[in-house]
């Protein structure tokens, strides 16, 4: 006999964790003279929101693991897996790199002997069995996402031929235009002049706005992070651990550029309030 009860709501199940950290440790060369533990006891759930992305910001001293951390959620196989622990993307074991997963890296990445055009479809090309997609909407997808990124005069340049923030445009572009569900960035505008940086972070935050995603970023900048992040994540120096979480940052705004929020009151003393953990972290108080 059913006990459903007369005009109860139906129970729906929780969806599984975006990305999940089970007590994970890393250690490169393990058994050998040169075994070398570069993050340890790494724990921690990010929420999957419906209809909203979440952006971590991860701050730390060089070599305390920060890059090691994305590299294990995009499946890398020089760094996964993790030596103990477990890993579980939307609940599921990580089988390797794969689209769900987009990664911007800190050196331009585009591929030198092909276009804006043809480094931005190259991603959809290579999938386009599995994504379904016929040549017209490979064409178009491509476009729009040029387009979207402020390229559509420069279609069929070179990467040699574009400025660096150019260059990191075509990045972002080729690896949005395949819709995952996971940002990973790598202090992907740490090489850039600090105007352009500052467009980049406007367009950034318009574009994580359109596609929903989790994004994880590596900064060495606090005011990059505070602008970008939900929350920051503070690692020790090595082996890296997340020695604080700072939440309640102010908010960026797709409409506000960069430059005239980090100009704000409230903006400037959380860079403050972040620096100061920061020191202390790594000072080994925090």
């Amino acid at each position: 006999m059913s006990d459903d009860r007369a005009g109860s709501a139906p129970t729906i199940a929780a969806a599984p964790a975006v990305v999940e950290f089970k007590d994970v440790c890393k250690v490169f060369n393990p058994g050998t003279p040169q075994a070398f533990k570069t993050i340890d006891d790494v724990s921690f759930s990010i929420a999957d929101l419906p209809g909203k992305g979440e952006f971590i910001a991860v701050l730390g001293p060089s070599g305390c693991g920060k890059s090691t951390l994305l590299n294990l959620i995009a499946g890398f196989r020089e760094v996964y897996p993790p030596t103990s622990g477990e890993i579980l993307v939307r609940g599921e074991p990580i089988a390797g790199p794969g689209i769900d997963r987009g990664m911007v890296f800190q050196k331009y990445s585009s591929f030198p002997h092909l276009t804006v055009y043809q480094n931005v479809r190259f991603g959809l090309d290579m999938n386009r069995e599995r994504l379904g997609l016929t040549e017209s909407e490979i064409d178009t997808r491509a476009k729009q996402w040029i387009e979207r990124v402020g390229l559509q005069d420069h279609v069929r340049k070179y990467p040699h031929q574009l400025s660096g923030g150019q260059q990191q445009r075509v990045a972002i572009a080729r690896t949005l235009v395949l819709k995952p569900r996971i940002l990973l960035m790598d202090e992907a505008f740490s090489a850039l002049d600090e105007p352009t940086r500052l467009e980049m972070q406007h367009l950034l935050v318009a574009l994580w706005t359109e596609v929903q995603a989790t994004v994880f970023m590596v900064t060495h900048s606090i005011m990059e992070a505070v602008y970008l992040g939900d929350r920051i994540w503070v690692f020790t120096p090595c082996p890296g651990r997340i020695a604080r979480e700072i939440a309640n940052l102010p908010r960026a705004v797709a409409g506000v550029p960069a430059r005239e929020l980090q100009k704000t009151s409230e903006f400037l003393a959380a860079v403050e309030s972040v620096s100061t953990v920061f020191s202390a972290v790594e000072r080994g108080d925090g």
